[in-house]
């Protein structure tokens, strides 16, 4: 499993990656290999306000559907348009071309108390 050491995680599985204000967010190498092929990206929260922790969309597998939880709070900038016609990118390219939205930080200090690559490997073992 990769987890880059650049990206901050949850523990519902998801990254973050900081630039400034705006963070791009997606799920991680474990969880995409958990779900399985992944054939539907549903996220309708683009232009919304989220709390830290509140659902922002859901992606299907051929096994499940699972929730999407938003690390931490802030506004939908952007939904990775991609998916749409490509939500395997998810199981192809976690990290890159699968990523699934952009957010506008509230405090982006948010982000840095998230686990690191380190913690997040022994989480999931």
């Amino acid at each position: 499993m990769n987890y880059p050491d650049n990206l901050r995680y949850t523990k519902d599985h998801e990254w973050v990656s900081l630039e400034g204000n705006v963070a791009t967010i997606g799920i991680t190498d474990f969880a995409q290999h958990e779900l399985g092929d992944i054939v539907y990206v549903d996220i309708s929260t683009k232009g919304k306000s989220l709390n830290a922790e509140e659902i922002f969309g859901t992606v299907e597998a051929v096994k499940t559907v699972s929730d999407l939880f938003l690390p931490v709070a802030g506004t939908i900038s952007e939904v990775n348009p991609a998916l749409d016609g490509a939500p395997d990118l998810v199981n192809s390219d976690p990290y890159g071309e699968g990523w699934m939205v952009k957010v506008t930080v509230n405090n982006p200090a948010d982000v840095d108390a998230l686990m690191d690559a380190a913690a997040y490997k022994a989480m999931v073992g």
